[in-house]
């Protein structure tokens, strides 16, 4: 390109505005992210119903989960070539209709075979979404105004997951499971055509189209083979019983193969598929590091509390996931107050590092006051104190990260930025869920061996039920039999609370070590303005 040709390009794009209102439009490519964001959590507490009604077992079920997850995360990195093959605006308007049309077909699946299908389709549409979004904003906004734009992606990517199982419930409980699926539709119209009439790709964009022919298969294979096997890994671990089970065993030395060899690859071929030199930068470089962390705090988060309230306190799903609504309610809350009041004046780094300490705090707070008899408000305020620290972290991470990358990668960095986050959720879940499990049989072996009458303790919690018992008319016959039961679920109770205390304690300790990382950021304050780096 010739200096006065790029010297037009140059001043030409920085002439360029968005026709339509810049927060409009990042309040409609939000709620197609939040449409997508919601479809990931929703379908959890009606999993039972969805396997009743395709005659399937939980487990085969689960396999709707899986699907999802394993597309969504295959196109999450790729998202941005695609982009630049389409068009950018034509690929979201794509995303935005299939993913509407394949929430439909879900919700009038009548067999397993093709719930997973259509939930393969809908997680494929669905993986371009979260980038996109990010994208536009990121082009539509200055780098000054980029804080309080993501702001509102704050609220989408925090709001979702937290309102999801409740609005699961409530949706299948009062209707039936398929509205789950079916209230995509008008969100998803609204949605289609708001983008339809007020998003544009700027110049820049546009020069930056590729050509199928262009397509970095080998690149796009790579990290088909290792995203896809690694969701199936976290999401089937559990179930499978982890390394002990061939299967996963297959799909872990699979991931690593595709993995490692997709980052080989993609630094090495001239057109790879995903541009990793946005990783040279310093600022996206710690930024990817600080949304893993966040990623699996806030996901791992949200599963471990409600899932301590329904499996172990007898909570329904709808009141264990009403449990996380006041959260969310908070992070709204606090976003305007971190954006307005501290990032102006405050170094972002700063602001992050009291985030993940703040974080870190909450959790060892959270494992001690988690006990047997714990109620509904302190699961709630402890859920409040957890995702606090949030406020403090998603807005201000996302803005410096993007604050000295090139507008080019700008496609690119957001479907890295995308990707680590979601898959940071998965890791962060599976791990909680597998630890809990693991902390589960180490109590209950330790609690065992006190379950004697050698044992004064155990000697008079035996004779004060055989007395209350007693008292309700039962005779000795039942007696014997209810005594060691009650024991027995008191036990497990026991050492389920103590499994969670101990894993809310390992994620305080994640949180606090992910602190120094912090100060790899740029000293700067994101209030005013950033690097810009275009």
């Amino acid at each position: 390109m010739s200096g006065a040709a790029a010297g037009t390009h140059d001043e030409s794009d920085a002439a360029w505005k968005p026709k339509g209102n810049p927060w409009l439009i990042a309040v409609v490519v939000t709620i197609a992210a939040f449409m997508e964001i919601l479809d990931t959590t929703i379908v959890n507490v009606s999993l039972p119903h969805i396997a009743g009604s395709v005659s399937a077992s939980y487990d085969d079920a689960t396999w709707t989960l899986t699907s999802y997850l394993v597309a969504n995360g295959i196109v999450l990195p790729i998202s941005g070539f695609i982009g630049r093959v389409i068009g950018r605006k034509r690929y979201f308007l794509i995303c935005i209709a299939a993913f509407v049309v394949c929430s439909f077909l879900c919700g009038t699946a009548t067999s397993l075979g093709q719930m997973v299908i259509y939930r393969l389709l809908q997680g494929f549409f669905g993986g371009g979404l979260q980038p996109n979004q990010q994208a536009i904003i990121l082009d539509t906004f200055e780098p000054k105004k980029r804080g309080a734009a993501f702001g509102v992606v704050a609220i989408a990517v925090i709001f979702a997951p937290a309102i999801g199982p409740t609005l699961g419930g409530w949706l299948t409980d009062t209707y039936s499971w398929r509205w789950i699926f079916w209230i995509n539709i008008p969100v998803g119209a609204v949605a289609f055509f708001s983008v339809l009439a007020l998003v544009e790709d700027p110049p820049w964009v546009k020069r930056q189209k590729a050509k199928f022919i262009d397509t970095d298969w080998i690149g796009l294979g790579l990290i088909a083979l290792g995203l896809g096997c690694l969701q199936v890994m976290m999401d089937r671990g559990e179930d499978e019983d982890w390394f002990s089970s061939r299967f996963i065993v297959t799909m872990g030395v699979l991931a690593a193969i595709g993995i490692s060899g997709a980052i080989v690859w993609l630094l090495t071929t001239p057109k790879p598929v995903v541009d990793l030199l946005a990783f040279k930068d310093r600022n996206f470089a710690a930024g990817a590091l600080m949304i893993t962390g966040i990623g699996a705090t806030l996901y791992s988060g949200a599963v471990l509390v409600p899932q301590l309230a329904q499996q172990d306190l007898g909570y329904t799903a709808t009141l264990a996931g009403l449990i996380l609504s006041p959260g969310a309610i908070a992070i709204v809350i606090l976003i305007p107050f971190v954006q307005r009041l501290l990032m102006p004046r405050i170094q972002t780094r700063y602001l992050i590092a009291f985030g993940f300490l703040l974080v870190g705090t909450s959790y060892l707070y959270s494992s001690l006051i988690v006990v047997p008899t714990v109620d509904f408000a302190t699961l709630v305020w402890t859920r409040i104190f957890q995702v606090s620290g949030l406020a403090f972290l998603f807005v201000p991470v996302s803005t410096i990260t993007y604050s000295t990358l090139p507008r080019a990668l700008n496609s690119d960095g957001s479907a890295l930025y995308v990707m680590l986050r979601n898959v940071a959720g998965s890791i962060g879940i599976s791990l909680a869920t597998a630890t809990v499990t693991n902390r589960v049989q180490i109590h209950q072996a330790y609690l065992a061996q006190y379950m004697t009458d050698l044992h004064e303790p155990y000697r008079l919690l035996e004779q004060t039920l055989r007395g209350s018992i007693r008292s309700f008319g039962y005779g000795m016959g039942q007696i014997s039999e209810l005594v060691p039961a009650t024991i027995l679920r008191d036990l497990q109770t026991q050492a389920a609370v103590l499994a969670y205390r101990d894993v809310f304690i390992y994620c305080a300790i994640a949180a606090f070590c992910v602190i120094p990382f912090t100060f790899i950021f740029s000293p700067t304050k994101s209030g005013g303005g950033g690097g810009g780096g275009h």
